[in-house]
């Protein structure tokens, strides 16, 4: 006794402009007549109509080459999280990652910043930036800034 598997039928896309044997051949192969969406590749900007205005003509101007570029931000640690670390420790990326605070591999690769929101009562010697209004509550606890 045989069991009968059913047919899978998938037709591949007609690759158009590869002439007739193609089955979308012929002169202008199903793009329709003259401009932009007939060619081969449409600009990443193209938006279609004249009438709306471009989104790189709604962004504002900048000048340069990183223009495109995004520039990431570091990570926010809050002062009142270093309260969770022992006191007396040298705050850095390697310590803020082992005790869970920030992701090891996105502070290695934009880095760390601790702000001044909340308070802190122990002392911690800091090796990473730091604002200045964290940076007087840290002195206040005892702690220093290397």
């Amino acid at each position: 006794m045989s069991t009968q598997l059913p047919k899978l039928v998938t037709r591949r896309s007609k690759r158009v402009g590869r002439g007739y044997g193609s089955g979308k051949g012929g002169h202008t192969v199903g793009r329709g007549q003259k401009g932009q969406k007939t060619r081969a590749h449409i600009g990443i900007l193209f938006e279609g109509i004249k009438v709306k205005k471009s989104l790189i003509k709604k962004l504002p101007l900048q000048r340069g080459k990183d223009k495109f570029r995004a520039h990431p931000k570091p990570i926010v640690v809050k002062l009142f999280l270093l309260d969770l670390l022992p006191a007396k420790s040298t705050v850095d990326i390697a310590l803020l990652a082992k005790e869970g605070i920030v992701d090891a591999r996105d502070a290695a690769e934009i880095g760390v910043k601790i702000l001044g929101n909340g308070e802190v009562k122990k002392a911690f010697t800091i090796k990473v930036p730091i604002s200045k209004s964290a940076a007087k509550k840290i002195e206040k606890a005892g702690g220093t800034i290397a």
